[in-house]
């Protein structure tokens, strides 16, 4: 990299460098960014090398030695490419590996290994964080698509494992779901049929029938005005596929892929200017993409012009500073799940707020963060999403729904908390003898715990789903929160509720809650 190292040196003394670092299904891969004064990331210089890491998963169930030590020789050639340069070459922004790595066996072994020969902790990306780099995406996508952002858009990423959608309206997310469908998982599924030529293409519509099927029915109440897919293989072709800015009339991407059929992987290739592994895979998204615009009724397909893995770095490297916007999405997908199980969304919603009155007055206490915020803002919009089930014991039953749904934005973790705090929000506390707590490390069941009691406190204020309380002074004094309720002439029943709520808030953070007079 002897003209980016030149301009990196020029610059390592004016900007903030960033980097991040990507062990996806096919390749590893490296960006260098910069960021200036108003905060705005500018890549400096991108490397990518292939490595079959999602075709030893599919095919064998875990990562090979060879792709192992092929992984750690490239993360090693970049490092030594950033050392020369003068950087710490272990002190990377952002070290992460594709969500299919956590389907091998091996998958500890392989992490422990780059550990050791390469000094870095590398994390796997989680949902929550696919679907925060899918929003980006979507995101900039739509921007510049402005008529797109007044219809119904329906967003598809087609990966190596999975399938993800999302829907948009008037440029909201609305919908959220996703696939056991993806582009590796597909082609190592039909290895063993011996297919080739175009009848592989109705080999792949045969074997991803049974998902196509539920893709249309989940979409089946909306009318969708247009569709965009995203995913490395179909990007890495776009520019063969459509002219610039423009969308592939589905006769178009129905005729390529059948082309594209009769190539074998070493002419896909040199026709394409692909790697092996990306060749390998292409197929199938062709014809994934193809199939999912066809059983929606789409007349034709946009696809982005731009490249996937450099965009992906780049979004690897703010993801988790999404605020604002992203939060408020995560939140409409909570209300949209709430809605669906006919909660009280007014009575969520102040719950919710008054949970953040009460998460403000404890920062010093609680030290939990603005993420941690967040969840509580879910766990209050979906804490009563189980009287759907029955309103007896129906915080067992919120529990089970919330474990058992998808909330845009968040991962499997962050749904088991918000499932467990939604659970403790009334009748007992965390207990070691429930499964999900106990499956927690220490960490995460204090998180619940403490998330947990401010949910309860700010509960019994909304005893009578009526928003009586509509302001809220708090106070700490010699073990107790003081609570006054200002305008509120009778807290007769609020103190009630709090008498058996405020029970965890006490075991937790060691202070008796007392609602003051209003004088």
């Amino acid at each position: 990299m002897p003209a980016s190292r030149k301009s990196l040196q020029l610059k390592q003394n004016s900007a903030s460098l960033h980097t991040a670092l990507h062990i996806g299904a096919s390749s590893v891969s490296m960006m260098v960014a910069e960021r200036d004064g108003k905060g705005t990331l500018s890549p400096v210089d991108f490397l990518e090398q292939p490595a079959p890491l999602a075709s030893d998963i599919f095919r064998d169930g875990k990562v090979s030695l060879s792709t192992t030590e092929r992984i750690v020789s490239i993360i090693k050639g970049y490092q030594k490419a950033l050392a020369e340069l003068g950087y710490d070459p272990h002190d990377l922004t952002r070290a992460v590996a594709t969500n299919i790595l956590s389907e091998a066996t091996n998958h500890d072994t392989v992490m422990n290994r780059i550990r050791i020969a390469c000094g870095l902790r590398v994390s796997t990306i989680d949902d929550g964080e696919m679907t925060r780099l899918i929003y980006l995406k979507t995101r900039r996508r739509l921007k510049n698509l402005p008529a797109m952002q007044q219809d119904t858009t329906l967003v598809v990423h087609v990966g190596p494992g999975n399938t993800r959608a999302l829907l948009f309206q008037n440029g909201k997310i609305t919908r959220y779901t996703s696939y056991r469908l993806g582009t590796h998982r597909t082609r190592e599924a039909l290895e063993g049929s011996h297919t080739e030529g175009p009848a592989l293409n109705r080999v792949i519509r045969e074997h991803t029938s049974g998902n196509l099927a539920q893709i249309r029915f989940d979409y089946s109440d909306v009318a969708i005005d247009g569709i965009v897919a995203i995913g490395y293989e179909i990007q890495s072709v776009a520019p063969s596929l459509i002219k610039k800015g423009s969308a592939s009339p589905l006769k178009t991407l129905r005729q390529f892929t059948s082309e594209a059929a009769t190539l074998s992987d070493v002419e896909l290739v040199k026709r394409f200017q692909v790697d092996y592994q990306t060749a390998e895979g292409l197929l199938p998204a062709l014809e994934i993409n193809l199939a999912i615009a066809e059983v929606l009724k789409q007349e034709e397909i946009h696809i982005p012009d731009s490249d996937y893995e450099q965009g992906l770095l780049h979004d690897l490297l703010v993801s988790q500073e999404l605020t604002g916007t992203f939060a408020e999405e995560v939140l409409r997908s909570a209300n949209i799940l709430a809605e669906r199980y006919q909660s009280d969304i007014a009575h969520g919603e102040h719950v919710g707020s008054l949970c953040t009155r009460f998460f403000d007055a404890t920062a010093d206490l609680h030290r939990l963060t603005p993420h941690d915020a967040l969840l509580l803002q879910v766990a209050a919009i979906l804490h009563e999403v189980g009287t759907f089930i029955t309103a007896r014991a129906h915080h067992k039953h919120s529990e089970y729904i919330i474990l058992n749904s998808e909330i845009f934005g968040l991962d499997r973790l962050d749904v088991t908390i918000v499932a467990l705090v939604s659970r403790y929000h009334r009748h007992s506390g965390p207990k070691l003898e429930h499964p999900s707590y106990a499956a927690l490390g220490t960490e995460d069941r204090i998180r619940v715990s403490k998330l947990a009691a401010l949910l309860r406190v700010a509960d019994a204020l909304e005893r009578t789903h009526a928003q009586r309380v509509a302001q809220i002074e708090i106070k700490r004094e010699a073990g107790k929160l003081r609570v006054r309720l200002p305008g509120l002439e009778d807290a007769a029943v609020e103190r009630i509720a709090m008498e058996s709520k405020a029970d965890l808030f006490e075991e937790v953070f060691g202070l008796t809650v007392v609602i003051d007079e209003d004088n």
